[in-house]
């Protein structure tokens, strides 16, 4: 299980990481959901204890990653996003290296082991130099399993495979969550669905959202954007629509009209329903637009910025010591 509580990482007077509590828990894959620079990699680095936090707590597998870090370390695999390996050697010959490396007794076996879980037996005595991007993907996988973990953490693990090898690498982490924790850090929403029992979308280093996919699109329906077509003139229908009491903007978009509610309290689809009715229009379309997490991704970021933009700037989080130290 991974417990994070006001986790902050600041890079002198830049923060990379604001504050962001979530769990991650046994038996589940958790998606970690955000664009490139949301501050994903930096979390999942103080997760691993590549690098401290600058306050709060994190406890991993019923350790704090801070003050018992190296009982964290024993208990959790990583895969980074550039995945370590040494190409010189055997896809064999390096697990064996890093199950002695980390005191494992028998490294040949448990070697042979992960192997065979990620489907790499017939090419285990090939070397890594010669192996596709797919396979030396798995090999990266192998060596976060050597040990056997409690957390497994991968960081973009799909990135550059084609896509056979994605749907492969998918369904290993599904099987790879039913006897684990995982925590599976992507910006490719719909591979997330696809995935994913509970997602944590991040964006400008917080969390925006946390849930089930089922979950973020039922919320986001009630009180997200939606789609109007009918079979009359847009400029005939936006002012109308417009002038609905629980109607906030309205724009031309997608062959129709996209439309805000006033309040991510209210529903305005049954309002829009009763004017479209009064009005003779034949209905086309009435929808929610948050229909897939891509949507509700977009949908969660944009009210976000548009609530910062109300306020104050706040500085984009990047996910690694040199974004944070160039920014």
């Amino acid at each position: 299980m991974i417990e994070v509580e006001n986790l902050t990482k600041r890079y002198g007077s830049f923060t990379a990481v604001n504050g962001i509590s979530f769990t991650a828990k046994h038996g589940q894959v958790t998606g970690f959901l955000g664009p490139n620079g949301a501050g994903k990699t930096t979390t999942m680095r103080m997760l691993t204890g590549f690098m401290p936090p600058t306050s709060g707590k994190a406890v991993v597998a019923g350790y704090d990653v801070f003050d018992e870090s190296m009982e964290v370390r024993k208990r959790v695999g990583y895969l980074p996003e550039n995945v370590p390996l040494y190409r010189d050697m055997t896809a064999r010959g390096y697990l064996m290296y890093i199950g002695e490396i980390r005191g494992i007794s028998q490294p040949g076996l448990h070697a042979d082991e992960v192997l065979e879980r990620v489907g790499l037996t017939d090419r285990a005595d090939s070397h890594i130099r010669n192996l596709s991007k797919g396979m030396r993907q798995r090999v990266g996988l192998a060596q976060a399993l050597i040990h056997d973990p409690e957390v497994l953490i991968l960081d973009e693990p799909t990135i550059g495979l084609d896509p056979l090898q994605v749907l492969e690498l998918r369904d290993l982490v599904r099987e790879l969550g039913r006897d684990r924790t995982l925590l599976f850090s992507t910006h490719i929403l719909s591979e997330a669905e696809q995935v994913c029992d509970n997602v944590v979308i991040i964006n400008r280093g917080q969390i925006v959202a946390e849930g089930s996919p089922v979950d973020l699109r039922s919320q986001l329906e009630r009180g997200g954007r939606v789609l109007l077509r009918v079979d009359a003139p847009t400029e005939s229908v936006a002012p109308v629509i417009s002038g609905l009491s629980n109607v906030g903007l309205v724009d031309v978009a997608m062959d129709g009209l996209l439309i805000t509610p006033r309040s991510v309290e209210v529903d305005p689809r049954p309002e829009i329903a009763r004017a479209v009715i009064e009005h003779n229009w034949n209905l086309i379309e009435l929808r929610a637009l948050a229909i897939n997490l891509e949507d509700i991704f977009l949908e969660l970021t944009r009210i976000q910025d548009e609530a910062e933009a109300a306020s104050e700037p706040v500085v984009v989080a990047a996910d690694t010591d040199e974004e944070a130290i160039n920014a």
